[in-house]
């Protein structure tokens, strides 16, 4: 890939002209519009027409159906999604003209300085639904925030605000390292665990990175972690920052939970920061990770100077976020929800909260995703894949990968007692549809497209 040598913050300025190659995608579009607020000409491209194109075209960006060079016209700068190669045309088109070509990350990273306030919120798991309820949390202290979340909030009705307030609030991925890219002012690390060992080489080298982007943050920001986390506390060892810690466990921590209490899986809770009441919680959101996600945003409203009053009425209307926990339908006396877990860390917290809760019985459709994480963390899936009732597999989605392993769901499947293997969608809710009885919670689980086969199952009730 091709590294401009011209600091993309030279182009952050009013009549720049920028082409988003796949300005479609869930985190190009409100790049678009936030680009486009800054007074750049912005246009892009994708490769087919959707309701978010049309939202561009709304909104006066100029968008081309499919990739050419000549879709480039007369830009300064492109900004592309990281499935966009440099084989692309317009991408190789850029590079042949001389134009400077920068990665979706790197624009982020240069909008946040724009802020004052840029609060990246990272973590092996949970950094969606705690992007959310930070995000729940600020537009309740009428704070105007611009937000960027991995999946959609019904609160926004999308996944993403563009604000004129002073704080933006970013989910922040370490996948190819990308959050090394942003200027965290408010560092939030949930947790530090094995995945995407595709690129990183173990434990060790995530934990580097995640002391890289806590290293990011200003002398006059804030770096904040779960001290209940081993890999979290591993991860921030040794920063020169001080760092503000929230915990269950350890009460020790500068903002922990206190007179915790679950009513129907739900928790509500008092936060205490610094020994002093802060905020009562009465979460909407099932199970015990959501207090710690609920204590690292509320971490991130006290240190910016948001009330405790905002949290509690921020929080107490959040009912997750899309593919969290998301409630899908009823089949035949059986509730259907989907879920976006894809590591065994999710996939436990998930099914532990699931046995909370008063059904009958807990079945899972869970696909795999990636064929390189479901090798590496084999027998963790094999382990908590046991904890329902009944497990369904469907096959591994490949991503962005191909099958050099030779692995396959049905390997998964011959460790886990009564698991059934299923080779496509179709025989995934076929299999839903026979084995569901009335009482039944039913999870589709996965971050490829297993959640087709809840909308095929509920198709037939």
């Amino acid at each position: 890939m091709m590294h401009p040598t011209m600091d993309i913050q030279t182009f952050m300025r009013p009549g720049a002209r920028v082409h988003l190659a796949g300005i479609g995608g869930v985190s190009m579009c409100p790049l678009a519009e936030v680009l486009a607020g800054m007074g750049l000409v912005v246009q892009g491209s994708d490769m087919t027409e959707s309701d978010t194109v049309r939202h561009l075209r709304d909104q006066g960006i100029e968008v081309a159906i499919g990739h050419s060079a000549e879709n480039l016209k007369d830009c300064d700068l492109v900004i592309r999604t990281a499935a966009i190669h440099d084989s692309n045309p317009e991408i190789a088109g850029a590079i042949a003209r001389g134009i400077p070509v920068y990665e979706r990350a790197q624009a982020w990273g240069a909008i946040m300085q724009q802020y004052p306030n840029a609060v990246c919120i990272s973590g092996t798991h949970g950094k969606t639904t705690t992007t959310s309820m930070a995000t729940h949390i600020f537009m309740a202290a009428d704070a105007d925030p611009t937000v960027m979340i991995g999946g959609t909030l019904p609160l926004l009705h999308s996944g993403y605000r563009v604000g004129k307030g002073e704080t933006i609030i970013l989910e922040s991925c370490e996948y190819c390292n990308s959050f090394l890219n942003f200027f965290p002012t408010v560092a939030v690390i949930l947790n530090v665990e094995e995945d995407h060992l595709d690129f990183f080489k173990d434990l060790a080298d995530i934990e580097h990175s995640f002391h890289a982007f806590a290293d990011l943050v200003p002398q006059r920001g804030y770096v904040i972690a779960n001290a209940d986390d081993t890999g979290a506390r591993e991860a921030v060892k040794g920063l020169a920052h001080p760092v503000f810690t929230f915990g269950v466990t350890d009460q020790t921590a500068d903002c922990v939970a206190q007179n915790v209490s679950f009513h129907d899986g739900c928790p509500a809770f008092d936060v205490v920061i610094h020994g002093e009441f802060y905020c009562h919680i009465e979460l909407k959101v099932a199970g015990k990770h959501n207090v710690l996600n609920a204590l690292a945003a509320a971490s991130a409203a006290y240190v910016l100077g948001i009330s405790g009053g905002a949290v509690t009425r921020g929080l107490a209307t959040f009912y997750g976020a899309g593919r969290r926990f998301e409630h899908k339908g009823s089949f035949h006396g059986a509730e259907v929800y989907d879920d976006y877990a894809h590591h065994p860390g999710e996939l436990h917290a998930l099914l532990t909260t699931a046995r909370t809760m008063p059904y009958e019985r807990v079945i899972c459709a869970f696909q795999p995703h990636t064929y390189t994480r479901t090798k590496a963390l084999f027998d963790e899936f094999v382990q908590e894949l046991k904890l329902p009732d009944v497990t369904i597999l469907a096959e591994i989605y490949a991503a962005r990968e191909k099958n050099d392993i030779g692995i396959s769901s049905q390997d998964l499947a011959a460790q886990i007692p009564g698991a059934i293997y299923c080779s496509s969608l179709d025989k995934v809710a076929d299999t839903l549809a026979q084995v569901i009885r009335p009482g039944d919670l039913v999870l589709t689980v996965g971050a490829g497209d297993i959640f087709r086969a809840g909308e095929k199952l509920l198709e037939r009730a």
